[in-house]
């Protein structure tokens, strides 16, 4: 289908900074002003701000630095804002969100960069009015989920760059920061916008650079806290998504792990579970929600 020229969008860029450098900072600003260089001089964007949440222990900039990235850019403002908390993702990007306004909300981490033409190809999806939400495709470790190859239809789009119409993401609520800190909060947001009938999709043609540690074999190396904060967000997301098979497994699973910060997600859910504060459950007829193997869509490839 082919979809008429919009007139030119605003974007919000999202990001939660956690004890980064103020070297990676200046990276990503470079980066975004000039992808929103190129993104206005194609008629597609009028404004992009790039807001920055310090969920850190201690502020990663002053007000000098701070300074020297606005005066750095000239196609991007730049906010930031120390929260004097660990927010943690969900909560982190509600915030952020709440202080700005936009068409759009680009969902990004802050070791992810967008290439030249990367915000260009998120809003040429977006401007289908069925696409709620585009993902980016990520180097050098490209994210192994499926996708339609003719729509670009997917499961899930990845926070770690993806475009959301900002009305998609206010009709379901933006992320749920009250079950999920870091890990399973963009799937969860996904499936709630493919629920209210929204497609995700994933725009191969978006190239942005993410920087992870890499294994001798090509594959993410994960830190405790991504190790903990990824199986917790596993059990949460089963049992939202109404999956007590999958919930069972995953349990048994951790349970039996050698790894001591497994059991200690099992006894957090647990504890939830015995308090009564996990989400309310949806999708009973699992027409949205998809745990294959593991993972939250089919995959093309194992890492």
């Amino acid at each position: 289908m082919t979809v008429p020229p919009s007139p030119p969008s605003s974007i919000a860029a999202l990001t939660v900074l956690y004890g980064n450098s103020p070297a990676a900072a200046e990276r990503t600003v470079s980066a975004f002003d000039n992808a929103a260089r190129i993104a206005s001089e194609e008629g597609l964007l009028d404004r992009l701000v790039l807001a920055f949440g310090d969920a850190s222990p201690q502020p990663l900039l002053d007000d000098g630095q701070v300074a020297r990235l606005r005066e750095s850019t000239s196609y991007i403002e730049v906010t930031y804002e120390f929260f004097d908390e660990n927010t943690g993702t969900s909560r982190g990007q509600n915030r952020l969100s709440r202080s700005t306004a936009s068409d759009h909300v680009l969902i990004c981490n802050p070791d992810v960069v967008p290439e030249g033409r990367g915000l260009v190809r998120l809003l040429e999806a977006l401007a289908d009015p069925g696409v709620g939400m585009a993902e980016a495709k990520q180097q050098p470790v490209e994210h192994p989920k499926d996708y339609d190859p003719a729509t670009g239809a997917s499961s899930w789009g990845s926070g770690a760059f993806s475009l959301v119409r900002r009305s998609a993401f206010e009709e379901v609520g933006g992320f749920d920061e009250d079950t999920f800190f870091l890990y399973c909060d963009d799937v969860d947001l996904s499936w709630r916008l493919r629920e209210a009938g929204h497609r995700v999709v994933n725009q191969p043609s978006a190239v942005v650079f993410h920087d992870k540690d890499l294994s001798p074999q090509g594959g993410w190396v994960p830190t405790e806290a991504e190790r903990y904060f990824s199986a917790e967000a596993a059990l949460l997301l089963a049992h939202k998504w109404s999956r007590d098979d999958v919930l069972d497994d995953t349990l048994a699973l951790l349970d039996a792990s050698t790894d001591e910060v497994h059991r200690r997600a099992t006894t957090e859910f647990r504890k939830r579970r015995d308090a009564g504060t996990l989400a309310p459950r949806r999708d009973a007829d699992h027409a949205v929600g998809q745990f294959v193997a593991g993972n939250y869509a089919q995959h093309r490839f194992a890492l």
